[in-house]
């Protein structure tokens, strides 16, 4: 059984979709290959369950309906194999539509993680941030117990609020929409997103 989160939020509740303003992202504390991540809706039931792909040159992961893997949702796929900055696609498993895609900022990010948020056309409409410099220096060099909080703009307008919780042994991170208050940002997006710094990011944890 998969441990639903303890805190509860408020908004609207549509279970199993895109339509909440918040989640909870929580990392499977121990998958034999591979990564795995259960997104938890308002109720703390399980909206996703995504997994990255083990044995794969290119990262692939795949985001699901249920745990079960019964209904596909969407796929991240990267580029290019081995590239520190390389671009991620995230298509609509479903439709075989092109949502749009997430490139890291490789040099950039070695000292403060940084990210850009494409449009299906490849066209540059946003950016994802690590809180501070500061802070990020502080987690790289000295201890990597200070929880991470990344900002999310589209096109100049703050969107999304990923906080993660103190937690030395599994990453959780709160997933906040409610700023985008005009829902510009293509919800499958913004949590293809979450689950992509929870896999890549999550790693110098």
């Amino acid at each position: 059984m998969t441990d639903a989160p303890q805190r509860r939020f408020s908004g609207d509740i549509v279970p199993g979709s895109f339509g909440s303003d918040r989640y909870l992202l929580r990392k499977r504390f121990f998958k034999l290959f591979g990564e795995g991540f259960h997104i938890f809706d308002p109720t703390g039931r399980v909206a996703f369950y995504a997994e990255m792909k083990a044995f794969r040159l290119k990262e692939d992961l795949r985001i699901y309906a249920d745990e079960e893997r019964r209904t596909e949702l969407l796929s991240i796929r990267a580029r290019s194999i081995l590239d520190f900055g390389t671009t991620y696609d995230v298509t609509d498993a479903r439709t075989g539509e092109r949502v749009g895609a997430l490139r890291r900022k490789g040099l950039r990010s070695l000292l403060r993680d940084a990210w850009v948020v494409l449009d299906a056309n490849d066209r540059e409409v946003g950016a994802i941030e690590e809180d501070n410099l500061v802070l990020a220096l502080l987690r790289r060099f000295l201890i990597n117990l200070v929880p991470q909080t990344f900002q999310g703009t589209l096109e100049g307008a703050h969107v999304f609020t990923f906080a993660q919780r103190f937690n030395p042994f599994i990453l959780k991170l709160e997933l906040d929409f409610t700023p985008d208050v005009g829902r510009r940002l293509d919800r499958r997006l913004g949590i293809a997103a979450a689950i992509l710094l929870g896999a890549i990011e999550g790693r110098q944890d």
